[in-house]
């Protein structure tokens, strides 16, 4: 399994592997950690809104909140270049850019 994810994102040691498992780790985490507040500080709440829009608009502050901070803590890690172009690609993937 290591070595299938080591090909697939061209990379070249099991530490490389280990940082941007770790990145995606800690971004998926620090994504929820930040999005509460911010939902809090905009008057977002379960109480004040339909819970099926309440969630919907949980997922896309989450959603947008994920993409600054996963370049944020790559960066913090030393591997911007590698995430930056992970981004483009999914970006492409999803037809927003050519």
């Amino acid at each position: 399994m290591l070595n299938y994810l080591k090909d697939k994102w061209n990379l070249k040691s099991n530490f490389q592997l280990l940082i941007i498992l770790l990145v995606f780790a800690i971004t998926g985490s620090g994504s929820l950690f930040v999005s509460e507040p911010l939902m809090d500080y905009l008057g977002i709440s379960e109480e004040s809104l339909n819970s099926y829009l309440y969630w919907a608009l949980r997922i896309v502050i989450v959603t947008i909140i994920y993409q600054f901070i996963l370049l944020l803590v790559a960066f913090l890690f030393g591997q911007f270049n590698w995430f930056w172009n992970f981004e483009k690609k999914i970006i492409k993937k999803l037809g927003l850019i050519k």
